[in-house]
């Protein structure tokens, strides 16, 4: 067989079409640059299996445990038409170069396109960290093989997910709710914001008093505070714990009363300067982004959510603005080093500049996979005034971030000096009172000319010193006191996380990939375990039965300490220094006294649901996480007054808006002696002769009738039926009659409601009259509001109490106009972010029935609920249209029935 000529085409292959774009223009001729639009095949769901293997060892998880955990893939449904172009390509090719991310899932990427593709051509593995002409040259000189190491760590990642979510969420389902998943790194990150809310929920405020008061000297006036009494350190928020209680010794606790005679007893005193001691000031600039401090310091400083700001990385990494945005590691190359103290120099002059570059180490133990920190592309850097033009409003502040952060990571220290100045009296009553100030002169800016560090919120004592100047003044001179006041305060529970304090601890504790990060806290949002209050991230209740389930039954699972040594695991897989199928094995089925999940699985036990689901908040009243949300309910038994029978405890709902922490043992009792009744007769209809109900139900409010039972002479008077052979046949269960209701109104209430109001409710729909064509009209009220109805045709009227005062004539003028879509009265958009660059139509953010929505008046996406209405931004509302743009239009599946057989005509 002849081979193949030479065609002079070479494949490159990577994951994206922006990333080919930019690639194609440094390659040039002879190279065809093509996108695989990330993984081409994964892991079926086992019920998408063919037949045959579903009763096998893979049909539980697609992965064949009995088998060294082989995984059975499959190449994605939406991916075969790529796959097929992909292969068309290669035919012509002379070289296949597998250019995807050169992190862990890159890699897999690359080796599952070797598997899939079988190429006949050299095959190359080329990487690189930035998409610039330079880069893409050093990369074809450097190229190598599919690192298999790499590719093992990844898939034993794959199957690892697999096997936990695949084994625990079923006991989630069974024991709190259908829907609920559990996972390797999602189920540790929920249990760390349940955690912190407990700690909420447990902690006591403790109050204090200091005094603070203005002097003055001849060099100027400053603000100090109180430090001392009679030798004694006056006792500040750190000296309390979270129980309220003082944990230091040797301290002066000041309550109110001590700490305003104090304040009266010194306003005629003589204060003099007792100290002032003066050090010199350094500060170090931070290292140049890691993927987790990206992350960090985006939300602090741009308010930008994890997942957003590794959106906007992604757009400028493909487009060669910045190096890659997956990173572990701080370092620079010489070449970037090199850039960023020449532009330091030229921008704020050379006395910027230290004499010797700046060397930062890696933090993260594994950064192998870490080309270097996330910085500016390029061998020399472009400003943020450069790019401007070129980028969108997010693009440009992310990039002006990474650009500062860069530049001032080899800039020169700031230099000053912060100075102390300790001064006291003897009040009238003979305690001696000391007070301390402190001020920072900065003398040198150094790197803070270019940048300065964010930081989160913290707890205790704002004794910040930052740029204070304090006047010039000498022990022994004496200072003009005014304005001495007592100052009470609160100690303040544990701040609760935000995604950018959530990211920090996630790294220091060494939990899951940095990379994961921001896929990770947003899925706890979107599964609902975690919503966002401001930019606090604050548990649902079913999260709580959830990780108490988890820590209960499956300990290690949700175990900081266990989850960080389960990724070093995965380190030394992907350093060669173990292998996944081994170590697979040993979490799975375990080894001698370390039990395997199955066989934790296996040997579970019973589960009490309703303890898993049960939280005391009060002295008789439990938090119960009910099928259709929290509820509070009361564990006294309640005794009917008149019968003297027990009855069903009393409940209330929870306001979903109400964080658990602000569900103390007060609040709980104010819902409950507030809650409407679950139940109230309000008489009976005379014509029928059934007692009327108004009830609180779980869509709200409504009224219905109770049908009584029948009795055992009705059931005996019902008629006997008979089998062919004269026997009579057993009485039938009578079928139960259907009750007539009514939601309520909203201005009724269960309280409120009278029996005539009732009636009529339960009396709809009302029937109007007829068109000139006999259609008949009626009106209704429905989930969204009353609407009249003819035939397939609704329309919405202006008001609910319209229903029973709306005629034929009024009802007739309104179909006779043009159908309006949309609501009932024109209402103003959430948002608006100006023209689309497609569609050129104006987009905005309206209200939905099923939440708020993006729209430029033809394609329509939901909000997701990971971002909030303040978070959304013009360039996201653009991307989320255009996703939802390439996706197309939803395919409806219709079962058409099949046509009737016609029978053969008899002769």
């Amino acid at each position: 067989m002849p081979s193949k000529a030479k065609t002079g085409k070479k494949l490159v292959i990577v994951e994206s079409p922006a990333k080919s774009k930019t690639i194609a223009k440094y390659l040039g001729e002879g190279f065809i640059v093509e996108a695989s639009i990330g993984h081409i095949r994964d892991l079926p769901q086992p019920s998408d299996l063919p037949a045959e293997l579903k009763k096998t060892s893979l049909g539980k998880f697609a992965v064949d445990v009995e088998n060294d955990f082989k995984p059975y893939y499959v190449v994605s449904p939406d991916k075969k038409k790529k796959v097929a172009e992909l292969k068309a390509q290669l035919k012509d090719a002379d070289a296949l170069y597998l250019a995807t991310d050169g992190d862990r899932e890159g890699e897999a990427i690359a080796w599952h396109l070797l598997e899939v593709l079988k190429p006949k051509v050299p095959v190359y593995r080329m990487t690189f960290g930035e998409i610039t002409k330079e880069a893409i040259h050093r990369a074809m000189d450097n190229l190598r093989d599919v690192d298999t190491a790499l590719v093992d760590a990844q898939e034993t990642r794959r199957i690892l997910d697999r096997l936990y979510g695949y084994e625990i969420s079923p006991v989630l389902w069974r024991k709190v709710a259908r829907g609920l998943s559990a996972g390797r790194v999602q189920s540790v990150v929920t249990r760390m914001v349940v955690d912190r809310e407990r700690e909420r929920m447990a902690f006591r405020a403790a109050s204090y008093w200091d005094l603070t008061g203005q002097f003055g000297a001849d060099s100027g006036s400053f603000k100090a505070k109180l430090a001392a009494v009679d030798g004694s350190k006056v006792a500040s928020g750190r000296d309390f714990n979270d129980n309220g209680e003082l944990t230091s010794s040797n301290v002066v606790h000041l309550n109110e009363e001590l700490a305003t005679s104090l304040a009266a007893g010194l306003e005629n005193a003589q204060f003099r300067v007792r100290s002032v001691d003066t050090k010199p000031y350094t500060r170090r600039p931070a290292a140049p982004f890691t993927t987790s401090t990206l992350q960090q310091e985006a939300g602090r400083k741009l308010r930008f959510s994890s997942k957003s700001t590794m959106q906007v990385a992604q757009r400028l990494y493909e487009n060669g603005y910045i190096t890659y945005m997956r990173t572990d590691s701080s370092a620079l190359s010489d070449e970037a080093v090199t850039a960023a103290r020449r532009q330091a120099a030229e921008l704020y002059g050379p006395e910027y500049v230290p004499q010797s570059p700046r060397i930062y180490a890696n933090k993260a133990a594994n950064a192998q996979e870490a080309h270097e920190a996330i910085r500016p592309a390029g061998d020399s850097f472009r400003t943020p005034a450069q790019v401007a033009k070129q980028l969108s409003g997010d693009e440009f502040r992310l990039y002006e971030l990474i650009w500062k952060r860069t530049v001032a990571s080899q800039m020169a220290d700031a230099k000053g000096s912060t100075a102390t100045i300790r001064l006291g009296a003897v009040s009238s009553d003979g305690r001696d009172a000391e007070f301390s100030a402190s001020g920072t002169v900065i003398t040198f800016p150094g790197f803070l000319a270019a940048y300065e560090e964010g930081k989160d919120e913290s707890r205790g004592d704002d004794d910040s010193d930052e740029a204070r100047r304090l006047p010039n003044v000498a022990k022994d001179d004496s200072l003009t006191a005014s304005e001495i006041v007592a100052v009470g305060h609160e100690t303040s529970p544990p701040p609760r996380y935000t995604e950018a304090s959530l990211t920090a601890e996630l790294e220091k504790k060494g939990i899951g990939r940095p990379s994961t990060y921001a896929s990770t806290i947003s899925t706890i949002q979107d599964r609902g375990y975690v919503r966002k209050q401001g930019s606090a991230l604050v548990p649902s209740w079913i999260a709580f039965s959830v990780i108490r389930l988890l820590e209960q039954h499956f300990t290690d699972y949700v175990d900081y300490e266990f989850t960080a040594d389960m990724e070093g695991d995965l380190d030394k897989i992907a350093n060669g220094q173990a292998m996944g199928t081994a170590w697979l094995k040993h979490f799975y089925y375990g080894e001698d006294a370390d039990p395997g999940l199955l066989s934790i699985v296996n040997n579970l036990g019973e589960i009490d649901a309703r303890e898993i689901n049960s939280v005391p908040i009060a002295d008789g009243i439990t938090l119960r996480v009910g099928k259709f949300g929290p509820y509070l309910e009361s564990t006294i038994p309640t005794v009917d007054e008149k019968t003297g029978e027990l009855v069903e405890s009393a409940r209330a709902n929870v306001p979903e808006e109400l964080a658990p922490d602000e569900l103390t043992a007060a609040k709980a009792i104010e819902l409950m002696e507030t809650a409407a009744p679950e139940e109230r007769v309000l008489g009976t209809d005379p014509h029928t002769g059934h007692t009327i109900v108004a009830k609180n139900g779980r869509y709200g409010a409504y009224v219905t009738e109770i049908i009584p039972e029948m009795t055992e002479e009705e059931l005996a008077a019902q008629p006997v039926e008979y089998y062919k052979n004269g026997k009579p046949k057993p009485p039938k269960k009578p079928v139960k009659a259907k009750p007539r209701t009514g939601s309520l109104f909203k201005s009724m209430t269960v309280d409120s409601v009278t029996l005539d109001e009732a009636l009529q409710l339960m009396s709809l729909p009302r029937v109007l009259g007829e068109d000139a064509d006999g259609n008949p009209i009626t009106v209704q009220n429905g989930r969204f509001g009353p609407y009249l109805k003819k035939g397939t045709d609704s329309r919405s009227i202006g008001s609910e109490e319209e229903i029973f005062t709306i005629t034929l004539d009024q009802a007739l003028e309104i179909y006779s106009q043009p159908k309006q879509r949309g609501a009932r009265a024109a209402v103003p958009p959430l948002a608006e972010f100006g023209p689309d660059p497609v569609s050129e139509k104006n987009i905005v953010v309206k209200e939905g029935r099923f939440g708020p929505y993006i729209t430029d008046g033809v394609t329509n996406i939901t909000v997701p609920r990971s971002t909030s209405l303040e978070e959304l931004t013009r360039e996201r509302a653009i991307e989320l249209l255009a996703e939802k743009r390439a996706k197309g239009p939803v395919k409806r599946t219709t079962t058409r029935k099949a046509p009737a057989r016609k029978t053969a005509a008899k002769k």
